[in-house]
């Protein structure tokens, strides 16, 4: 008994998840059974039974179609082959040929099969999606007057200290205040390397803590943590139809209606005019609505954009829409922001040029010493450079006092009753006339590179120079290289700083064109003269000053890890790891998709030709072409599958 009750709510449960696949089942069942029973001459048994399964494997298609007739006045693939079916069941009946009534219960089957694969092919483009959303903890360990306390994450607010032990997912967005670790992100950058975190570092929810223990400060609240933002983004990126599929479902209703009136005069012309015969003309219109309805060609595009979406999830690429990935395929120009995007956004000591008997560990270790009083970023770089273990000398502790920072200058001070000044040479050297000859050339040629140039002196005598620059990010070259091996045509940077220092950088990695100086409405103005000439193009920022040029461009894309949160909002396709080869990843998925959507469209306009000359040329019948139509469109669907695949 107890074995009963707990079967119930299991079947309830396949049924609810299954309905699609447990109608074609029954549908198939009955078929059998029903085919069987006329063959073994009980024909009231065998009718009945072929009767409960046109109703059961047709529900659902006569009642979506009928729907779709009645609120949009359109007709549909599912409304024609309920047509073709009862018409068959009714040429059965009239000629008393039961194998006609079979025919049409094998069209049914065929087409809930055929429904039930294609539901199946779309749950699988959604588990990436579901994999997201199981890594949003459900619960987090709130601490509150030191005691720890279990509250449900929704509750969390603003301002709440959340504990986090190894081995346990953040729980939402937060602030680390306490403690280090290591962080794995996979769930929101795609990279499995773990990455370290310590005091002051934002972490994301979703992603897996190492082996250090946390406390975190809550600082924003969780229904907009980023992995929210994330699943309901790709969500939003599943329901909306590209511009192909649009085109597509406008072609099928329109085709649709001819192709019941080419069958209603196919049915009834030949034997009025050339006295054909009625039920052949007949059984061969029916034939021909099934073989006709454009079934394979409503499913060329879709899945294969829903397997581009989730691949590009699971990669750490963020797609907005299915249209974004189909533009990604169309890209021939591409513009990239310098800062944040092309180089890293961060400020570190390049070289170090140290004059005659100096060393170089000596000119950083005076410059860090008084820049550690500074919050200017060169000071911080030059500091974060003279902490580096290969760079730090054994020194005894300095006196370091009246310290004065000059505004656009540079820093001065005092390092053991010695005067030090680091900053601009025109500071540095105002009272050493003969200051810029000793490494005046190094500073020149280091300034046309496009670098910032830091001189320290100490007392009368000039220690050397610290070069300062936004370093270009490893990949860069490399990036720009593929991304013209792919085809795209021009490659341009857009910049807001001086035009030396980002030729230099673009002549280094290969960028076609310079655009320098530039306000946020000048980068519009560029991107709207590239799609004059290249049509599809796209932007790649990650700052606020980049929010209009990516809402310009055709691909909006931000580069996720470090870009604003007007950027990631105003982007078509999010990088969230960030690194420029997800872009390279992102085209390559985007120009696959294309090419699969090709080859779909092309093998399913094909098929259709195909069946109708068999036929016209009366080599064909029912089921054949029913297996031949839904056949042909099971295999579109799971060639669009094929993008699920890295």
């Amino acid at each position: 008994m107890m074995a009963h009750s707990l079967a119930i709510p299991r079947w309830t449960q396949v049924v609810k998840e299954h309905p699609d696949a447990l109608a074609a089942i029954a549908c198939g069942i009955l078929l059998f059974c029903g085919w069987l029973s006329l063959y073994w001459g009980w024909l009231g048994l065998g009718l009945l039974l072929l009767f409960a399964a046109y109703v059961i494997g047709g529900y659902e298609s006569a009642r979506e179609g009928l729907t779709t007739l009645w609120k949009e006045r359109e007709l549909d693939v599912d409304l024609l082959m309920i047509v073709a079916a009862l018409g068959a069941a009714g040429l059965g009946l009239w000629r008393r040929e039961y194998y006609l009534i079979v025919d049409g219960a094998v069209l049914i089957l065929i087409f809930a099969i055929s429904g039930a694969l294609e539901g199946y092919a779309m749950q699988r483009t959604e588990r990436d999606i579901r994999s997201l959303m199981s890594l949003s903890a459900d619960t987090a360990r709130v601490l509150l007057h030191g005691q720890e306390q279990m509250i449900p994450v929704a509750k969390l607010q603003v301002g709440d200290r959340i504990l986090v032990k190894p081995g346990e997912l953040i729980p939402t967005d937060s602030i680390i205040v306490e403690g280090y670790t290591t962080l794995n992100e996979a769930a929101i950058t795609g990279e499995s390397l773990p990455v370290e975190k310590t005091i002051g570092d934002e972490v994301f929810a979703g992603t897996l803590n190492g082996y250090g223990a946390l406390q975190l400060r809550v600082h924003q609240p969780p229904e907009s943590s980023l992995i929210q933002r994330v699943i309901q983004l790709v969500k939003q990126a599943q329901t909306e139809a590209p511009p192909s599929q649009l085109f597509i479902e406008r072609f099928e209703r329109g085709y649709a209606r001819v192709i019941v009136v080419c069958g209603i005069l196919l049915a009834i012309l030949p034997p009025l005019i050339w006295g054909w015969n009625w039920e052949i003309t007949i059984y061969r219109a029916l034939i021909f609505l099934v073989v006709a309805s454009p079934c394979a060609l409503m499913a060329a595009i879709m899945p294969t954009l829903l397997s581009g979406i989730a691949n590009g999830a699971r990669q750490g690429i963020l797609f907005k829409s299915g249209a974004q990935l189909e533009m990604m395929g169309k890209v021939r120009a591409i513009a990239f922001d310098k800062t944040g995007t092309l180089t890293t956004g961060k400020l570190q000591v390049v070289a170090v040029i140290p004059a005659d008997g100096v060393t170089q560990e000596e000119v950083l270790q005076v410059a860090a010493a008084l820049e550690a009083y500074s919050e200017h970023p060169i000071g911080e770089a030059i500091v974060q450079a003279g902490n580096e273990p290969h760079r730090r000398r054994e020194r005894r502790e300095e006196k370091i006092e009246n310290v004065l920072s000059h505004p656009g200058l540079g820093i001065s001070g005092e390092i053991d009753n010695q005067e030090v000044r680091v900053g601009k040479a025109t500071f540095v050297c105002e009272e050493r006339p003969l200051c810029q000859r000793v490494l005046g050339k190094s500073s020149q040629r280091l300034e046309a590179e496009g670098k910032t140039v830091v001189w320290v002196a100490r007392e009368n005598q000039v220690l050397g120079i610290v070069a300062v620059a936004d370093t270009v990010r490893s990949q860069a070259f490399q990036i720009v290289s593929y991304l013209k091996h792919l085809g795209v045509e021009q490659i341009v940077m857009l910049t807001g700083d001086n035009e030396r220092t980002a030729r230099h950088i673009a002549q280094d990695i290969g960028i076609d064109r310079v655009y320098a100086g530039l306000l946020p409405e000048d980068k519009v103005n560029v991107i709207r003269d590239l799609q004059k000439q290249y049509q599809t193009v796209a932007m790649v920022g990650d700052g606020i000053n980049d929010a209009p040029a990516l809402a310009q461009a055709s691909v909006g894309i931000a580069m996720g890890a470090a870009g604003s949160d007007v950027a990631l909002e105003t982007a078509d396709i999010v990088l969230m790891a960030d690194r420029l080869d997800k872009l390279v990843a992102a085209i390559r998925l985007g120009r696959r998709s294309q090419s699969i959507i090709k080859q779909n469209i092309v093998f399913a306009l094909g098929f259709i030709v195909l069946l109708l000359i068999a036929n016209f040329v009366g080599n064909i019948t029912l089921p054949l072409g029913v297996i031949g139509h839904e056949g042909s469109t099971v295999i579109v669907t799971l060639s669009g599958l094929r993008l699920l695949r890295n």
